[in-house]
């Protein structure tokens, strides 16, 4: 069973189509990069799979249910979700951040809340002496790690990334796209990741969907996107690139 799966998809914004019989299936355990221009319908795709977007026609499938008939709200947790500016709440603690999925559930007593925080902050690279501080005391680099903990802390089956690392000099997204792979291969989750930088989608990702206009171009290994580019767009992409 794929872990995501779209079934001729229509997606519209009023009168202008994102998606047209959009079809895409998405193995568990896969990490699938998603790149190409602004507007091309990346992060329709990603918010779909959380629902917070439903298609107009045809089915977007998550673990075998499809989203728009299940409990969305069970649904959303189980799947990790981060973005370029991370939204990290600036009035709680790093620790409270971080165990914001967990306590609407419950699902953690105080004395697991401070043990599991502890464990998420070092699984991202951070000391957990961290845990106290608010995210104005934190550098760019810092933010987007406690971003990553707090995507983890329901240990989703499914994690969605948009732009992740596109605020963070070179230097720092290097080191925290390292540390995503070792989590990948670590732990074993499914990834879709979108992003504007074909480097970073060819470092990543185990297959890169590269899309435009609401269609798929090509989607393959880095090796295939880079040797044998399937048209001039991509071409322009992985040269450019």
């Amino acid at each position: 069973m794929a872990a995501i799966e779209f079934r001729q998809v229509t997606k519209r914004y009023g009168e202008t189509v994102i998606l047209q019989d959009f079809h895409l299936s998405v193995e568990a355990g896969e990490f699938l990069t998603m790149i190409g221009r602004s507007g091309c319908g990346k992060t329709t795709v990603l918010k779909m799979v959380n629902a917070l977007l439903l298609p107009e026609e045809g089915q977007v499938l998550v673990l075998g249910e499809d989203v728009a008939k299940t409990d969305q709200i069970a649904l959303r947790r189980q799947i990790g979700y981060a973005i370029q500016n991370v939204g990290l709440f600036p009035h709680l603690s790093i620790a409270k951040n971080i165990a914001y999925v967990p306590s609407l559930s419950r699902s953690w007593s105080k004395e697991q809340e401070k043990q599991e925080v502890s464990r998420l902050l070092q699984t991202v690279g951070l000391d957990p002496a961290m845990a106290k501080r608010h995210p104005s005391e934190l550098s760019g680099g810092q933010k987007q790690r406690v971003g990553i903990a707090r995507a983890l802390a329901a240990k989703p089956k499914i994690l969605l990334m948009d732009e992740p690392f596109g605020a963070v000099d070179e230097i720092t997204r290097r080191s925290l796209q390292d540390e995503l792979l070792r989590l990948w291969k670590e732990l074993g989750f499914t990834v879709l990741f979108v992003t504007h930088d074909i480097r970073e989608a060819m470092k990543l990702g185990s297959r890169v969907m590269v899309m435009e206009q609401g269609r798929i171009c090509q989607l393959g290994c880095p090796e295939e996107i880079l040797e044998s580019p399937a048209d001039d767009f991509v071409r322009e992409l992985v040269h450019g690139g």
